[in-house]
């Protein structure tokens, strides 16, 4: 039986329009201030996640951090007159820090971040809706930390990162275009054969109607919706620093990859209205009442009936990828602070997407959804100027390349090379008590590309979707630090 809608899995896991790929980089109301430098910083508490060598810096015995931000990010995709936007619902990633002074040359800690997620909806309608609607991808780090100081200059810090998530997407199964290439096919196999076949005339009129529904259609015939948890799995958090001089510090930091996996999703079924589920209904009747009738006669009628997904599970895997970070810090005078980092993300760990159904209950083989991804680089620079004694003023830019390749440009994935403007500032009300917040805006290189697959009617044939897309981002983010 020919399974029309084969490749829905094969976007079961996407990229974020804010952040290149899906890792997100808000993990400090005072470091995205600075375009998300920090790894040659002394940041507190902070420091756990941008370098662990860091931590050991603390000012005071206890110190804490937390806050949020509201990511407002939109992408719009055109080709040949049409165009779509999508209209994201506000993403809250979260931070919260907690360092402690053990000893003079000893520290530990504990944090919760949000490093990695995705927030997407594209018109439920829209041109591209066979390929993706919407997506929500959520992941959360809990790090212990540890971290030692050498010597009076050279520190190391280490941290085990527990990360779980989950993640809920919905796609549709056939393409409008598809559905009313079907009909056509329908009506040049049956058109000229339907008044001499031995059925009733009430039969014969439902098959003229089906063909009809199908040609006129406007919209996709069918909806998944999945959902799936990521349960726990561990990677680790290494980093060095080292004090140059008074005025300059190095630091280099490495996150590892970890691999989470979905072990048992589940999926929701919906058609689009009930005269098309009525269709697909009725003609899983006809077929398989006169399908060896008519194969006998010479003709080949595509089975269009759809897989009952939401009766089986599916398990996947997608990697977080790691990140290898230089930076430097350089303090000119007491009130202002220079700071540059380089980072490589070694997204090459994203090579494929493999979904495993439960082929027990589905009789579907596994799908293997080549990616591709490249690794990249980030360019960050940043810099801090202590306006008064409660007052502190931030800025920072940032260069950002995306991991995908032109000919695997999916509207589920629509990265693009990207800059990022920054500012913040600290006010401190009360001694040891900071208010800090931070604006972020984000553009998108615009960029024209395509996407190529395997056609659900014709197996076989391969189909593209492209244009040129474009994105923007604001994030206004808010935190609170205390230390004593």
């Amino acid at each position: 039986m020919k399974k029309l809608v084969v490749l829905v899995m094969t976007c079961m896991l996407s990229l974020s329009v804010f952040a290149e790929g899906y890792q997100v980089n808000l993990l400090s109301t005072k470091q995205t201030g600075m375009g998300h430098v920090g790894v040659g910083m002394k940041l507190g508490a902070e420091s756990m996640h941008f370098n662990p060598a860091g931590l050991v810096f603390l000012k005071t015995n206890m110190d804490f951090s937390l806050g949020i931000s509201a990511v407002m990010a939109k992408a719009k995709y055109s080709n040949a007159g049409y165009s779509a936007k999508t209209d994201n619902p506000v993403s809250t990633p979260l931070y919260a820090y907690a360092g402690f002074k053990i000893y003079d040359n000893l520290a530990a800690g504990i944090s919760l971040t949000t490093p990695y997620g995705s927030s997407l909806k594209w018109p439920k309608h829209w041109e591209g809706a066979s390929l993706i609607q919407d997506i929500s991808l959520k992941s959360y780090v809990i790090q212990p930390t540890l971290s030692y100081k050498i010597t009076d200059k050279l520190s190391v810090g280490v941290g085990l990162q527990l990360a779980w998530g989950n993640v809920n997407l919905s796609r549709g199964l056939m393409s409008v275009k598809d559905f009313q290439g079907l009909g056509n096919t329908m009506e040049e196999k049956l058109g000229s054969l339907l008044p001499h076949l031995p059925i009733s005339e009430t039969e014969k009129e439902a098959i003229q109607n089906m063909i009809g529904l199908m040609k006129n259609t406007t919209v996709p015939p069918a909806y998944a919706r999945l959902e799936g948890n990521a349960h726990m799995r561990v990677g680790f958090n290494v980093g060095i620093m080292y004090d140059i001089c008074d005025k300059v510090t190095v630091g280099l930091s490495y996150r590892s990859k970890i691999k989470m996996r979905v072990k048992e999703g589940d999926a929701e079924l919906t058609y689009s209205n009930r005269n098309i589920e009525n269709m697909f209904g009725q003609m899983e009747l006809l077929l398989s009442k006169y399908g060896e009738m008519l194969a006998g006669a010479g003709v080949d009628i595509p089975n269009i009936s759809i897989p009952k997904y939401d009766q089986g599970s599916f398990h996947a895997e997608l990697p977080l990828p790691s990140n290898t970070t230089l930076g430097v810090s350089y303090r000119p005078t007491d009130r202002w602070e220079l700071a540059l980092d380089l980072q490589l993300v070694g997204w090459n760990a994203y090579d494929s997407l493999n979904v495993y159904f439960n082929e027990a209950e589905l009789g579907i083989k596994p799908i293997k959804a080549e990616k591709n991804y490249k690794t990249t680089m980030t360019y960050r620079i940043g810099a801090s100027y202590k306006a008064t004694e409660r007052l502190d003023l931030r800025a920072g830019i940032y260069y950002d390349q995306s991991p995908i390749r032109k000919n695997f440009y999916n509207p589920e994935t629509p990265g693009m090379n990207k800059l990022g403007f920054s500012a913040g500032l600290t006010f401190e009300p009360y001694k040891n008590l900071q208010i800090d917040l931070a604006f972020l805006y984000i553009q998108g290189f615009s960029k024209n590309a395509k996407y190529s697959y395997e056609n659900v009617v014709t197996p076989g044939v391969i189909d593209t979707f492209g244009g040129k897309y474009k994105s923007t981002a604001f994030t206004p983010s808010i935190g609170l630090a205390y230390r004593f």
